[in-house]
């Protein structure tokens, strides 16, 4: 539709309620279109007209349908749309269990798959989300059953994604010894892929002379991994972060006064983390390099425009910094609500003080 392509999803949402003809390309872009613009009430209701519609039955959208909901954060929605399929396929059980994954339901994430082994034989891929899902529930036992299980049970030989999902169970639940060990034992050179997430552990557990010798390993195999943040630059220029508040399909810049903001968070126990300013300046202008930052004041602002007690759903462009990260769980624990935080790499699900992921992304 014209409409979803120029951006006005609400408008094409708007003729179905007017009585305009569709078909299923039309579902599917309008589904499609809705999760892009990360509008999960008009996603409902496009779900809604689909449902009266003759094509209901139709495999295609109805995977299209799980995709956006579990892009949305909505999993409840997408588990009863899975339910309720009347055909499913191989591509509705791994969207389901990386839905569950990507937003910090391991175990779910796990369950559907001992229930999908009823009906159908795990491939290759089911594998690298099931250790994907693994790792975000910190399953290290079930982890290498699996694992063993693709060779004994089904005659897979294990890829480098696989391997690489262990080495991501070992250094997500702590274990970062474990997972160097592992490395040294593997039946490959380590590959760019493999050092690629050493360097991401590594940076999450604060293993800083780990987190070195990985990026070095890394641009020696990857020259295009190297980061030039790392070199000596100056200060970034104040500038508008871009953080989508769901439902409102707005984007604003919203700041406070440095000093009284300042002020504010330090009363909550929270201090600043520079480790992630990369920039080469001193202690005090990293604190206020991130105030930069702009996620925290797009929820505050939420908090204050939305109904009590509902969740707020923020979208970032880009990966969301550890500093930011530490700041929103001391938030969700204050005001009591579910903060849903969609980076370019994961949801990251605040409640009462804790995150979905783990604190490792």
């Amino acid at each position: 539709m014209g409409l979803c392509r120029e951006g006005r999803v609400k408008d094409a949402v708007e003729l179905l309620t007017k009585g305009a003809r569709t078909d299923p390309p039309t579902f599917y872009e309008l589904a499609a279109a809705c999760s892009n613009r990360k509008l999960l009430d008009e996603l409902r209701k496009v779900h809604d007209f689909f449902l009266r519609s003759p094509f209901r039955g139709d495999l295609r959208i109805n995977n299209k349908l799980l995709e956006m909901y579990a892009k949305c954060a909505a999993m409840p929605h997408a588990r009863r749309t899975f339910d309720n399929m009347p055909d499913r396929d191989m591509e509705s059980w791994h969207i389901m269990i990386d839905g569950y994954s990507v937003n910090g339901l391991g175990d779910e994430a796990l369950r559907l798959f001992e229930l999908m082994k009823e009906c159908m034989a795990p491939t290759s891929h089911t594998y690298v989300l099931v250790l994907n899902a693994c790792a975000n529930s910190e399953a290290i036992e079930e982890a290498f059953l699996y694992f063993d299980a693709m060779s004994r049970d089904h005659g897979m030989e294990p890829g480098v994604e696989h391997y690489v999902g262990i080495i991501e169970v070992l250094g997500k639940s702590g274990h970062l010894n474990e997972a160097m060990e592992y490395i040294e034992k593997l039946p490959f050179e380590p590959s760019a892929m493999v050092w690629e997430s050493v360097l991401n552990l590594a940076r999450m557990n604060g293993d800083i002379d780990l987190e070195d010798r990985a990026e070095e390993l890394l641009v020696s195999l990857d020259p295009s991994k190297a980061n030039p943040k790392k070199l000596p630059t100056p200060p970034p220029k104040r500038r508008l972060g871009i953080n989508m508040l769901d439902g409102r399909n707005k984007l604003a810049e919203y700041r406070l006064p440095p000093k009284i903001e300042k002020k504010v968070v330090n009363e909550q126990r929270y201090v600043p983390d520079t480790r992630y300013v990369l920039h080469d300046i001193d202690q005090e202008a990293k604190e206020q390099a991130l105030l930069y930052h702009s996620e925290r004041l797009a929820i505050a602002y939420g908090l204050i425009s939305t109904p009590a007690r509902t969740p707020l759903r923020i979208i970032k462009n880009l990966r969301i910094c550890g500093d930011c990260h530490n700041a929103i769980k001391i938030m969700s624990r204050i005001v009591g609500r579910e903060l849903i935080v969609r980076d370019n790499k994961r949801f990251h699900h605040f409640k009462d003080g804790k995150c979905s992921c783990g604190d490792y992304w």
